[in-house]
């Protein structure tokens, strides 16, 4: 039982620190790309293989907690919950690193500074969201994780702004095309890292109750697993 108490601890340390990563690969992405620093963003494509890493060890660590130590109840629930967070933690650092490429391709393209200004906007709810699902694990608080996820619906209304702003970009001056499409890309990835955000919300809640509650657009449909 020492074993695997000690075991779990340094599970979590690891996961933490992978989740400490991912975030820090996601607000480098953003600056990068507002900035138009393409030094910033080589350093979010370097780092990602540590946390593909990372990923993968932790993963084998869990099968191998699972296969010989044999948890039961909220012991194999944690460690259920850390390898699926993982998973959707090394998706939001491919799409930080997406951003990070869109970053340096940008090449003389007209730059709109009003959708630039909403992407940022968007940026720091998707980058809040990340930091209150991350807070929310290591406090294994199952209300502030439903919270964070409510948060989704923000960041689905910004993005849709953006959409327009890009269209209405475009109408006005063919030069614009090349680079709202880039626009158009980064708030996808933004909208795509705050829905794996409200995937690790709804693990935190199974973790705490046994249950996953679909949160997607406010929804609240519970599944006993």
């Amino acid at each position: 039982m020492r074993k695997l108490v000690s075991e779990l601890k340094q599970l979590h340390i690891r996961f933490s620190e992978m989740g400490m990563m991912v975030s820090e690969a996601i607000n480098k992405a953003v600056e990068a790309f507002i900035n138009h620093d393409k030094t910033l963003a080589n350093t979010v494509i370097a780092a990602d293989q540590q946390i593909n890493k990372r990923e993968v060890e932790l993963e084998q660590r869990s099968l191998e907690l699972i296969a010989l130590q044999q948890p039961v109840t909220s012991d194999l629930r944690d460690i259920v919950t850390i390898m699926k967070v993982c998973n959707d933690l090394e998706g939001m650092g491919d799409h930080a690193v997406s951003i990070a490429k869109i970053t340096i391709h940008v090449k003389n393209k007209p730059r709109v500074p009003m959708i630039e200004a909403a992407i940022g906007q968007t940026a720091q709810i998707v980058k809040a969201m990340v930091t209150g699902a991350l807070d929310a694990y290591l406090r294994q608080d199952a209300q502030l994780a439903q919270r964070i996820a409510m948060m989704d619906q923000q960041v689905n209304q910004h993005v849709h702004v953006i959409y327009q702003h890009c269209i209405a970009a475009m109408q006005t001056n063919e030069k614009n095309v090349a680079g709202t499409m880039d626009y158009s890309l980064v708030a996808n990835y933004l909208e795509r890292i705050g829905d794996y955000v409200t995937n690790i919300c709804e693990w935190i809640v199974y973790l705490r109750t046994g249950k996953i509650y679909e949160l997607h657009s406010g929804a609240h449909d519970e599944y006993l697993v």
